[in-house]
């Protein structure tokens, strides 16, 4: 039965009011939710430390758990899910390895593995079922980029495209999986944070990169970009801080206008760190993180504090309107808009 968490929030906002509904799905599974993939208003996967991946069918009214043999340590950071059969996920840490299923999570194919000592997988992001991309933190100041053409059967190493060095200290953070962002057509955008945030951007499926300064919270190991959300090639949000001081938030949340050129502080921030952040219209935007959670009502410039539950990603249905929000001891929640 779903347990209804918190009603929250009466905004006037624009003249109106809204109310935003959150409401428990699964909260028994122990295990660190850190990758997210609404396919639908009805297919939702969750992947997460301990080897666990969760699916659901019914909206998450009811989740299945599995663990993929062979696999069951991993701390799977990012799933890209394709429908109720498909799915890549990518593991966090040494060694490095993708996953796919073709039969539901039943069983899972072993598609790449790298035992570099160095090897640090972030997030994932595919521009349509077959063209995908991957990226890691630097390697000798090289950020690291795998590509697919077959829906993550197989992986190439496209490191040697983005010619750009890292700073020292500059690298990705694998909070929510969602620092790398695709959008059709070959537009790619990845974040780093660390001792500099910047934004490597790409509109030809990642073969040659741009980097712009991204000056939100950075300087330091727990610091900049956890998360962004491009709702078209111009329009974007970038949200972060400092992970360790969770509750601070001078300088949390960016906007661009401009696809990533320029970055614009909102009239009103973000109620502290924030790992996720999405569009749900032309409007309406939420971000999330282990402080809460916060609802814009005008494009991100005055963001509205609507609860203190803790959070590491937030997605929106690629096909629908279900909002699912995931987190730490197995916390999955939905989001509505009454």
């Amino acid at each position: 039965m779903l347990r209804i968490f918190c009603i929250l929030l009466l905004l006037p906002v624009f003249g109106f009011c809204q109310t935003y509904e959150l409401a428990s799905l699964s909260n028994d599974t122990n295990t660190s939710i850190r990758g997210l993939s609404v396919v639908s208003d009805s297919v939702a996967w969750v992947s997460g430390s301990k080897g666990f991946i969760g699916k659901s069918t019914d909206g998450g009214k009811t989740w299945k758990w599995t663990k993929p043999k062979g696999y069951e340590t991993l701390d799977f950071r990012d799933i890209e899910a394709f429908d109720v059969n498909n799915a890549v996920i990518v593991n966090a840490g040494s060694p490095a390895y993708i996953l796919r299923t073709s039969d539901g999570g039943k069983s899972w194919k072993e598609t790449y593995k790298n035992t570099d000592s160095l090897i640090f997988l972030d997030g994932m992001d595919f521009w349509d079922e077959k063209n995908g991309i991957i990226f890691g933190d630097p390697i000798k100041k090289q950020m690291q980029l795998l590509v697919t053409n077959d829906g993550g059967e197989s992986w190439a190493d496209a490191t040697s495209r983005l010619k750009l060095e890292l700073a020292e200290g500059e690298a990705g953070f694998a909070a929510s999986g969602t620092t790398i962002q695709t959008l059709p057509g070959g537009k790619v955008w990845i974040a780093t944070g660390g001792t500099h945030s910047n934004i490597y951007t790409a509109d030809d499926y990642g073969m040659t990169w741009k980097k712009y300064p991204c000056p939100i919270l950075q300087g330091g190991s727990s610091t900049g970009v956890f998360s962004i959300d491009f709702r078209n090639e111009n329009q974007g949000i970038a949200v972060g801080g400092d992970y360790v001081k969770d509750k601070e938030n001078s300088n949390n949340v960016l906007l661009t206008h401009d696809g990533g050129k320029s970055w614009n502080k909102p009239s009103r921030q973000v109620f502290g760190f924030r790992s996720g952040v999405v569009w749900y219209d032309e409007k309406t935007c939420f971000a999330t993180g282990t402080s809460g959670t916060d609802v814009s009502r005008d494009g991100g410039n005055y963001w509205y504090h609507i609860s203190d539950e803790s959070f590491n990603a937030i997605k929106k249905a690629k096909k629908g309107n279900l909002i699912v929000l995931a987190g730490n001891k197995g916390l999955i929640y939905s989001l509505k808009i009454k």
